[in-house]
C-alpha cells in the first residue's frame, strides 16, 4: 500500500481529459455515478466535492450511503437535497505500459423532490446549499425570485436560517415548483410543493365511518321490527287457533 501511494504521488501529474456527466436523483432514492471505464485495470478511486473529500466504501456489504459498485461506479443512496452539487471522481488505472494514470470525471448532481403541506402548517426546505445563489418559484408559468444570496428572502413569511428556507403559515398560494440555482444559472435542486389533502381525507373517512355506522343501525332496527312483526303474526295466529278450538269444544258440549 505504501509503494502504491508513492507511485500515485509520482504520477500525479499524468491526468487525462475531464468529462462532465449530468445526473438527476430523487430525494430519498439513489443515483449511480457511472465511470464507464470497465476496460481498464483500476488501481484506486477517490471522490470529492467542491468542499470535501467524500469517503467511498469499497468493501462488500457497505452500511454507509456512498459505496463502490463494480470496478469504479459510485452509488449514493438515501439522497437528500444537500447532496446536490458537483462531484469529482478520480480514477487511477494502469495503461498498457503498466504506468499509473489518472482520469477525472465531473458530475453535476441535480436532486428533485416533492413536499406536501397542510394549510396553516410550516414548510421547511433544506435547499440553501453552499453554492446556492438564488431560489426561484414558478406557480403560474413565470419564475420569480424568493431568495437571493446577499439579499435574503423576498417576503416576511419567509425565513432563511441554518440552510433552510422556511415558509410560515402555508397557504395555497405557496404551492408550485421551487428551484435552486448557482451563480452560473446551473439548477441543482427542484422541489414541487403541493397542498396536502390529509384533513379532507380524514374528514371523508370519518364521514364514511359515520355512514357505515348509520347503515348498520338502520339495518338492526329494521331487523328488530321485522322480527316483532313476524312474532306478532305468529302470536295472533296462535290465539286465533286456540279460540277456534275453544269454540269447537263449547259447541260439542251442547
Amino acid at each position: 500500500m505504501l509503494n502504491l501511494l508513492l507511485l500515485l504521488c509520482l504520477v500525479y501529474h499524468s491526468v487525462t481529459g475531464n468529462t462532465t456527466v449530468h445526473v438527476t436523483g430523487i430525494k430519498g432514492g439513489r443515483v449511480t455515478l457511472s465511470c464507464d471505464f470497465e476496460d481498464r485495470e483500476i488501481s484506486d478511486i477517490s471522490l470529492n466535492s467542491l468542499s470535501e473529500i467524500i469517503p467511498v466504501c469499497q468493501e462488500k456489504n457497505c452500511s454507509g450511503r456512498v459505496f463502490k459498485e463494480g470496478s469504479c461506479d459510485v452509488i449514493i443512496k438515501d439522497l437528500i437535497f444537500s447532496d446536490a452539487g458537483k462531484y469529482f471522481l478520480n480514477i487511477y488505472y494502469y495503461n498498457d505500459q503498466r504506468e499509473v494514470r489518472r482520469r477525472i470525471l465531473e458530475y453535476h448532481l441535480h436532486i428533485h423532490g416533492e413536499i406536501s403541506v397542510e394549510t396553516g402548517e410550516q414548510l421547511k426546505m433544506d435547499v440553501l446549499m453552499i453554492n446556492a445563489d438564488k431560489v426561484e418559484k414558478n406557480s403560474s408559468g413565470e419564475w420569480t425570485e424568493v431568495w437571493t444570496r446577499g439579499h435574503g428572502v423576498s417576503s416576511d413569511r419567509l425565513t432563511d436560517r441554518d440552510g433552510n428556507l422556511t415558509i410560515s403559515n402555508f397557504t395555497v398560494s405557496d404551492t408550485g415548483t421551487y428551484r435552486v440555482l448557482d451563480s452560473e444559472g446551473e439548477i441543482w435542486i427542484t422541489v414541487t410543493v403541493t397542498e396536502s389533502n390529509l384533513k379532507n381525507t380524514d374528514e371523508d373517512e370519518t364521514d364514511s365511518e359515520h355512514h357505515t355506522v348509520g347503515y348498520w343501525i338502520v339495518a338492526v332496527v329494521l331487523t328488530v321490527i321485522l322480527i316483532l312483526i313476524v312474532a306478532a303474526v305468529v302470536f295472533h295466529k296462535h290465539l286465533h287457533r286456540d279460540h277456534d278450538q275453544s269454540d269447537n269444544r263449547n259447541t260439542g258440549g251442547l
